[in-house]
C-alpha cells in the first residue's frame, strides 16, 4: 500500500474552534488517519498531519483546504511567521510504498483542483515545481500576502494554476512535494529579536550556514521573548543536534541561555534517535511525536 503524508499550514493560530474543524473535515474523509495538529498565537498559524493513500489523501487535502477557505479571511490576518495565503503552504510527502513521483502527481492534482475550485493562484514548489526558479519556498513567499499584487504583475512572479490575480481574502497557496522535513524552533532566554536575526543568519544555507537550514528570528509577543525558527529540510545531512549547538553556543557568545526548544508537527524517529529530549530541552516532547509511532498505533506503517 502506497501511503503519503499531507502537512497543510494554515493562517490561523488563534480560534481553536476553527482549527479543530478544519481538522475534523480532514478525518471524516474515509481512508485519512489524522496524526497531529497544532497552533501557534504568535505565529498566527496551524499545522495539520495526515496519511492515506493517495486518492484519500487528495480527498482530504481538498476537504480540509476547502473548510479553510470558508473560514480565514487574510485581510484581518497578522502574525510573526511568513505567509501568503489562508491556505499557506500544502506539502506531500512520499511514505510507505510512495515515490516522489506519486507525491508529485498528488501535489499537481490537488493544487490545480483547488486553484479551480475556490479561484485561488497556486504556485508549484520543491518536487513539484515546474521550474528550478520555484523549487524554494521561501522565493515563493517573498513579499508575503501583502506583495502578491506586485508579484504577479511581473510575467515572471505569474501562478502556476489558478487566476493571475491574488484572491484578496485567501491570497495565494504554495503546494509541493518534498521529502519530510523538521520544523524546529528554539526560543532564547531574551527578547533581543535582533540577535535572534543574527542567530538565523549565521546557521541559513542561503547565507552561507548549515546545508538544508532555512532560518528566521522572530520575536514571539505573547511571552516577550526571541525566537530562531527552523526548517531542516534534510536531518540527514545536517541533523536536529546540530543546529541546536550552533544557536546555544552563538547565543552563549552574547550571554544568552536557551530557555526552550518545540518540535511542530511530527518527527522521523531517526532524525532523535540517540538524543536526549532533555539535551535539546525540548518540551512537550514524547513518542507520539515520532510519525513511526503515530502511523503504528493507528495499525499503520510508515517505513
Amino acid at each position: 500500500m502506497k501511503i503519503i503524508e499531507c502537512i497543510p499550514n494554515f493562517s490561523e493560530g488563534r480560534d481553536a474552534r476553527i482549527v479543530a474543524t478544519i481538522a475534523d473535515a480532514a478525518a471524516s474523509v474515509t481512508g485519512v488517519r489524522v496524526l497531529d495538529f497544532s497552533m501557534d498565537c504568535d505565529h498566527n498559524r496551524s499545522v495539520l498531519t495526515f496519511i492515506g493513500a493517495p486518492e484519500a489523501v487528495l480527498e482530504g487535502a481538498l476537504a480540509a483546504c476547502g473548510r479553510a477557505a470558508e473560514l480565514i479571511d487574510m485581510r484581518n490576518h497578522r502574525g510573526c511567521h511568513p505567509r501568503i495565503g489562508a491556505v499557506d503552504v500544502v506539502p506531500f510527502v512520499p511514505l510507505e510504498g510512495a515515490r516522489m513521483k506519486d507525491a508529485v502527481e498528488t501535489a499537481h492534482r490537488f493544487g490545480r483542483a483547488f486553484a479551480e475550485r475556490h479561484a485561488v493562484p497556486v504556485y508549484f514548489y520543491g518536487e513539484a515545481a515546474l521550474s528550478k526558479e520555484r523549487s524554494k519556498l521561501a522565493d515563493i513567499r517573498r513579499g508575503q500576502y501583502e506583495g502578491l499584487g506586485t508579484k504577479m504583475d511581473d510575467p515572471a512572479g505569474k501562478p502556476d494554476a489558478g487566476p493571475a490575480k491574488p484572491n484578496s481574502h485567501l491570497g495565494a497557496t504554495a503546494v509541493g512535494a518534498r521529502k519530510p522535513l523538521i520544523a524546529f524552533n528554539i526560543n532564547l532566554d531574551s527578547d533581543d529579536i535582533e540577535l535572534a536575526r543574527k542567530i538565523a543568519r549565521s546557521i541559513r544555507h542561503s547565507n552561507g550556514g548549515f546545508s538544508h537550514v532555512q532560518a528566521l528570528g522572530l520575536l514571539l509577543e505573547s511571552r516577550n521573548i526571541a525566537q530562531v525558527s527552523m526548517n531542516l529540510s534534510d536531518y540527514e545531512v545536517t541533523s536536529i543536534r546540530t543546529v541546536f549547538e550552533a544557536v546555544r553556543e552563538k547565543a552563549a557568545q552574547e550571554g544568552v541561555n536557551i530557555l526552550e526548544s518545540e518540535l511542530i508537527g511530527l518527527i522521523p524517529r531517526a532524525a532523535v534517535e540517540g538524543i536526549p529530549p532533555d539535551e535539546l530541552r525540548l518540551v512537550d516532547f514524547s513518542d507520539d511525536r515520532i510519525i513511526e509511532n503515530r502511523c503504528r498505533s493507528l495499525n499503520l506503517s510508515a517505513g
